[in-house]
């Protein structure tokens, strides 16, 4: 224990010395929501099922941060750890690499929520920010959203061989879902053929999960999301097995 909380330490200030993520976890959905909230405002209306724009950008951004940590962040930490030759080094000395793992799924957890704190503190504060759902229930639909993308960002991370390629390879794959899935810009805008192509996007269920439950819609509307997210979770965890590699 008193390991993985060093370890766990020691990542939480790696993550703030990088400014990329530091500022695509923390600062980049803070901006759209200001920008956008200057725009729009937060009154509610028909176009948005009587929200307002804020309302619903809180937890849609907030998918669009696990989406950047679970398919950006850990891969690209993960690639580099190996490509360096760090997680050989550690696997010859009593700190399992194991621990590794554990710290950065903690670290990038934290820096999930703490990222989607700021979004709360911030709507709050200035845009009169609505919540009409269960805080517990929100909190574990998140949780299971985060846990689902870090098995995907697993997998990357086994397969991509150097951190330069999971970078390429998890904005390719996370920057179309943005504009897609309805983390950037509302669903209920897009049009028919996008949303139709939008149900294949694995965070679509991250988006719609969390914004159904803000609303304080019950989990039985959104078993679809639930069995989708929980596959993710299993499958990307039986894969990495398989597929992440030390060295």
């Amino acid at each position: 224990m008193k390991s993985l909380f060093k370890m766990t330490w020691m990542e939480t200030k790696l993550f703030f010395r990088e400014p990329v993520g530091t500022f695509f976890t923390l600062a980049f959905p803070l901006m759209l929501l200001f920008v956008f909230g200057s725009i729009f405002g937060n009154v509610p209306v028909e176009q948005l099922n009587g929200q307002g724009s804020v309302d619903i950008s809180v937890p849609a951004y907030t998918a669009m941060i696990i989406g950047t940590t679970g398919l950006v962040g850990l891969p690209i930490t993960m690639a580099a750890y190996r490509e360096n030759g760090v997680l050989r080094r550690l696997r010859t000395t009593p700190i399992s690499p194991l621990i590794v793992l554990a710290a950065q799924v903690i670290v990038l957890f934290m820096m999930t929520v703490l990222g989607m704190l700021l979004l709360i503190i911030a709507g709050k504060l200035v845009y009169h920010l609505r919540f009409e759902g269960n805080a517990l229930n929100v909190f574990i639909g998140f949780v299971l959203s985060c846990l689902s993308f870090f098995a995907l960002g697993f997998i990357l991370a086994g397969l991509m061989p150097t951190a330069r390629t999971a970078q390429v390879v998890g904005m390719v794959l996370l920057y179309p879902m943005l504009f897609l899935c309805g983390a950037g810009y509302p669903r209920e805008l897009l049009p028919e053929t996008i949303i139709k192509v939008s149900s294949f996007l694995p965070l679509t269920y991250v988006v719609t999960l969390l914004r159904g439950l803000w609303v304080g819609n019950p989990w039985s509307q959104h078993v679809t999301e639930i069995l989708v997210l929980s596959g993710m979770l299993v499958l990307g965890v039986l894969i990495s097995l398989k597929t992440f590699r030390w060295e």
